[in-house]
């Protein structure tokens, strides 16, 4: 289960695994307050495409494309699978800092990590013996 929360709501127990997917710390929020269990950089839009954005609205089809390609690199992958798993699970929070969250980063991350985790697991492809013959 995937859950969505800006970084200056109160913590619930209910919140299970947190997780701050901004580049940025929020401005005003201790550490203790927070009380992330992480904060990965590699899940969040890089920093040429977050001063593009801006969150200018008429930017937000071509910003979810761009962040989308990001989102295919190795290191962002291997985290997305990570949280994919941990949310399959139990509940896995998003913590972010945007005010207008219905055109920002953690929308396209839930989407991503929503669709990702309901996903069914392939099984290993089965090799017989006669197809590695020569």
């Amino acid at each position: 289960m995937i859950r969505l929360k800006r970084a200056y709501e109160p913590v619930a127990a209910a919140d299970g695994y947190r997780i701050l997917i901004d580049r940025l710390w929020p401005r005003g929020v201790s550490k203790l307050k927070a009380r992330l269990d992480a904060w990965d950089k590699d899940v969040a839009p890089s920093r040429e495409l977050r001063k593009w954005y801006g969150h200018d609205p008429s930017k937000w089809p071509e910003f979810r494309r761009r962040y989308t390609r990001e989102l295919r690199a190795p290191v962002a992958k291997a985290v997305l699978d990570d949280l994919a798993r941990r949310a399959k699970r139990g509940r896995v929070t998003l913590v972010y800092a945007s005010k207008a969250a219905a055109i920002s980063d953690v929308m396209v991350l839930e989407r991503l990590l929503t669709r990702h985790s309901r996903s069914p697991r392939r099984p290993p492809a089965q090799h017989s013996e006669a197809s590695h013959r020569p």
